[in-house]
């Protein structure tokens, strides 16, 4: 008797390939970091900036100046630092341009105050940054409108402009050049950032 033939063995099927990894999230930058640290220290110089400038002596200016200084120079590391090392957090969009105009408009509000800058031009430079700070809040959900050319050379020349304000030495000639340029930048980039904001939010509606 013929024994049956054996059944073919049917090819078993490959193995399903591994899932690929799983890209793990980086953690979330914490609140307490250097950016943050610089932001929150702008915050703390303005009133003792203000205070020795409002003092008047030779040496209060220099102090003051000083304060100034320093502050404007966290403003202009925060925010680099930020980027570089991803340390981005909820606080500092909202902390760093608070404290930017704390220390603008402190600025340009005390030496108004002192009647050595006219109202209208304090005026003028606060109304903007208010404005811009906004339009910002206004769009933040839509994206980020990065700073412009323009938009960093205001910020340097509102700097270079005030300080040449505060210091005790009297350079009236200088410092009204500077500050007439850095008015001028300042409501065009501001009509820039106005435009540049509509057409954000025109495109993702």
């Amino acid at each position: 008797m013929l024994g049956q033939p054996a059944s073919a063995e049917l090819p078993r099927p490959d193995p399903p390939p591994p899932d690929p990894p799983v890209a793990e999230m980086p953690p979330p930058p914490r609140l307490l970091n250097i950016a943050n640290a610089l932001t929150v220290l702008r915050l703390v110089l303005v009133p003792v900036f203000v205070w020795f400038l409002l003092e008047g002596g030779t040496e209060d200016r220099a102090i003051a100046f000083v304060a100034f200084a320093l502050a404007s120079v966290t403003d202009l590391l925060d925010g680099e630092l930020a980027r570089r090392r991803s340390l981005i957090t909820d606080f500092g969009k909202i902390a760093d341009p608070i404290a930017d105009k704390a220390l603008t408009g402190s600025a340009l509000i005390t030496l108004s105050y002192l009647g050595e800058l006219a109202w209208w031009i304090t005026a003028v430079i606060v109304v903007r940054e208010l404005a811009v700070t906004g339009l910002r809040f206004w769009v933040i959900r839509h994206g980020v409108i990065a700073a412009s050319r323009g938009g960093k050379a205001k910020t340097m020349l509102q700097i270079i402009a005030i300080s040449l304000y505060i210091l005790p030495w009297h350079i009236p000639l200088a410092r009204e050049i500077v500050m007439g340029v850095a008015l001028v930048v300042t409501v065009v980039t501001g009509i820039d950032y106005t435009a540049r904001a509509i057409r954000l939010r025109r495109a993702v509606q």
